[in-house]
Parts: C-alpha cells; sequence; structure tokens
C-alpha cells in the first residue's frame, strides 16, 4: 500500500496519491491585486488568449495577468468616458437637446459611444 503524500526530499515538492499516480502538491500565492478587469478587462483577456498567446501566457506564469487587465481596465474606461465628453461637446450634444428632443439625444449618444468604444479597442485592446 503506497502512502497518501509523499514529500521529495531533493526538491522539497510534497506529491499526493491520485489512483496510481502522485501529483505534485502545486498552489499559487495569493493575489494582493482586487481590482475588478471589467468589461475592457474582459476584452484584452479574450484578445491575448486568441492573438497573442505568447503574451497571455507569459502574464500567466508571471502571475501579473490581473494586475495587467485590471490596469487596462482603466486606461480604457478613462479614455472612453474622455473621449465621449469630448464628442458630445464637440457635437454640441447637450443636456438640452434631451429635454427636447430624447430620441435624438439616444441616437446621437449611441453614435458617440459605439465610436469611442471602436477607438479605444483600436488603441488599447487590441495591440
Amino acid at each position: 500500500m503506497l502512502p497518501k503524500h509523499y514529500t521529495n526530499e531533493k526538491t522539497g515538492i510534497s506529491y499526493t496519491l491520485h489512483g496510481d499516480y502522485y501529483l505534485p502538491d502545486l498552489v499559487l500565492p495569493e493575489q494582493e491585486d482586487n481590482r475588478p478587469i471589467g468589461k475592457w478587462g474582459n476584452l484584452r483577456k479574450s484578445y491575448l488568449q486568441r492573438h497573442k498567446r505568447a503574451m497571455y501566457n507569459y502574464l500567466v506564469c508571471n502571475l501579473t495577468l490581473h494586475t495587467h487587465l485590471a490596469d487596462i481596465d482603466e486606461q480604457a474606461r478613462s479614455m472612453f468616458d474622455t473621449l465621449t465628453e469630448q464628442m458630445k461637446e464637440s457635437e454640441g450634444i447637450t443636456e438640452e437637446l434631451k429635454e427636447q428632443d430624447q430620441m435624438e439625444w439616444i441616437c446621437h449618444m449611441g453614435n458617440i459611444q459605439e465610436r469611442a468604444t471602436e477607438i479605444v479597442c483600436k488603441e488599447l485592446i487590441y495591440v
């Protein structure tokens, strides 16, 4: 009968018996960064997984993926808000328009948000 737990004297790695095999008891260190990754961070993660696998694996192995995604999310949110405000101002989209003609205001705001999203994705997410 094999023992349930085993520790390699040379490496100091402990193993647990699962069926007929000893598997290492590996545990990742706790993440100190608890910031949310949000919409933009998730878009970035998806892009890295699909198109930049080497970079994604590098960030995972160095335990910096969450920090990278949270940073991108913060930058993207800030950029999106700034672009939206600048476009509203340059196109004359005001609260008065919102009070006078809500449907026109909604159309303009939807258009502005789509353009801002496209710019943020091109500049920060899909690079």
